[in-house]
C-alpha cells in the first residue's frame, strides 16, 4: 500500500491551489491529483477548510525563508526594502497560496502564530537597528504589511488598468514608503 503523507498532500494542495484559486479547491480535485478516493484524505485531515489552513501555514513558511534569506548580508533600510521585493515576487507568483495566506488571523492557534514568529522576529530587529520606537516598529510594520498584500491583491487580480509600468509602480511606492519611515525617524530624533 502506498502511503502518501501530509506534506505531500499540502504541496500538491498547494500546486493545485497555484492553478484554480482557492476558492475552487476541493477535496475531489485533490484526490484526483494525488490519484486516490476523497475519503482518504480525511485519513490525514479533517476537513478541505483543514487544508487551506494548512496551505495558508505552508504558505507564511516559505514565503518567511525567502523574506529571511532575502536579507542575507544586507541591514537596516535596504534589508527591508529586499524583504518587501521578496514578499512580492513569492505573493505574485503563487497566487493561490498567497490568497490562502491572507486568511492567517482565522485561524488563531499555536502553529499559526508559529508560522510567522522568525518573520516578525526579523523585521523588529530590524527596526531596532534603526532605532524605531516600539510603538513606531508595530506601526511600521502594519504598514509595509498592508502596502504589501494591498498591492499582491491588486496585481494578482489584474486590477492596475493603467498601461504605465506595475513594477515601476511597485518600486516608487516602496521608495515612498521607505522615505516616508526615513523621514519619520529623523523626526523623532
Amino acid at each position: 500500500m502506498n502511503m502518501i503523507s501530509n506534506e505531500f498532500i499540502i504541496e500538491t494542495s498547494a500546486i493545485l491551489c497555484n492553478k484554480v484559486g482557492l476558492k475552487n479547491l476541493s477535496l475531489k480535485m485533490i484526490a484526483e491529483e494525488l490519484n486516490i478516493k476523497s475519503p482518504s484524505l480525511y485519513n490525514h485531515f479533517s476537513s478541505l477548510d483543514d487544508i487551506k489552513k494548512s496551505i495558508m501555514i505552508y504558505g507564511w513558511k516559505q514565503i518567511e525563508n525567502t523574506m529571511i534569506y532575502s536579507i542575507a548580508g544586507v541591514t537596516g533600510y535596504e534589508a527591508l526594502k529586499n524583504m518587501c521585493y521578496a514578499f512580492y515576487d513569492y505573493a505574485t507568483s503563487n497566487k493561490g497560496i498567497f490568497e490562502a495566506m491572507l486568511w492567517y488571523n482565522k485561524y488563531k492557534d499555536e502553529e499559526s502564530i508559529k508560522a510567522t514568529k522568525r518573520l516578525y522576529e526579523a523585521m523588529f530587529k530590524i527596526a531596532k537597528s534603526l532605532n524605531f520606537s516600539e510603538d513606531d516598529t508595530r506601526h511600521s510594520i502594519r504598514a509595509i504589511r498592508s502596502f504589501l498584500e494591498g498591492f499582491v491583491l491588486l496585481v494578482n487580480n489584474d486590477s492596475f488598468g493603467n498601461p504605465i509600468s506595475i513594477k515601476e509602480s511597485f518600486d516608487i511606492s516602496l521608495e515612498i514608503i521607505i522615505e516616508g519611515l526615513k523621514a519619520r525617524n529623523k523626526k523623532r530624533k
